[in-house]
């Protein structure tokens, strides 16, 4: 007679075990979203439970690290929702530089890095910027990785000008490159942000299309780790799904649509 398997208890067995081993708390993230992305994982990867899935990972460094692809969400790409970022250039920046010429900018959850080399670019660009420095951090080191070569596909520069690509990158036949003045302001550290410290000091932080797939509960903690980690009247922009309701609560005040101060 085929043993009968607890579903329940399998992926609540499975997600203790991923902590334990990792650190990262998958009952952070929304549970139906999470459950469903990593069960069409496991069957793709044909294992019939989550603990056959779990000795694979143990005993396959490389599904290991596969299982982290999949687990993050990384759709990224150059100036995202470039409206946006037209806000960040033309009203948030002059308002920071109102109090200091040097910006510290963090980008969280940076992904394949398109995102702070993004922000490094509007603030290369800008003549009354004395000096910036962005940090970009991301729980996947090989998405880190990818992001440290700064080497992207046509396709991810489609909202920037044709002198934008010429200004920031290099041209090398199958790819472009990021300029390297551009790449030594972005510094690149692995981080889980719903378990490790955050930095602090920082007058923008950029934190996009993240937050979505987290629980209230994280989200509310989130919130207030980055309030204390940005310098009074310093920003959090956050993506299109991802409005505070009770920005008070965080000792933040919404001046344009996404874009919260510190007050």
């Amino acid at each position: 007679m085929p043993k009968v398997i607890d579903l329940e208890k399998d992926y609540e067995q499975f997600v203790l075990k991923i902590k334990k081993r990792t650190n990262i708390d998958l009952q952070l993230y929304k549970e139906d979203q999470m459950k469903r992305r990593l069960t069409a994982f496991k069957t793709r990867k044909g294992f019939s439970t989550f603990d056959d899935l779990f000795v694979g990972m143990i005993n396959n460094e490389f599904l290991f690290d596969e299982f982290l692809d999949h687990m993050t969400i990384n759709v990224t790409e150059f100036f995202r929702n470039p409206m946006r970022w037209e806000i960040l250039e033309k009203k948030i920046i002059p308002r920071l530089l109102s109090q200091n010429d040097v910006i510290h900018c963090w980008s969280a959850a940076c992904s394949t890095g398109e995102e702070p080399y993004s922000a490094a670019m509007v603030l290369s660009s800008l003549n009354n910027v004395k000096d910036f420095r962005v940090l970009a951090t991301d729980i996947n080191q090989k998405v880190l990785d990818k992001a440290k070569r700064g080497e992207y596909e046509e396709s991810s520069l489609k909202n920037l000008s044709p002198a934008q690509i010429k200004s920031f990158f290099q041209d090398a036949g199958d790819h472009f490159k990021v300029r390297d003045e551009i790449k030594r302001k972005v510094e690149f550290k692995k981080q889980d942000l719903l378990s490790e410290p955050f930095p602090g000091g920082f007058d923008l932080i950029i934190c996009r299309n993240v937050l979505i797939y987290f629980t209230d509960e994280a989200k509310d903690d989130l919130f207030h780790k980055f309030s204390r980690s940005l310098n009074k009247g310093g920003y959090l922009f956050v993506g299109g799904a991802e409005q505070i309701f009770q920005p008070g609560k965080y000792q933040l005040k919404e001046t344009e649509t996404f874009f919260y101060m510190k007050v």
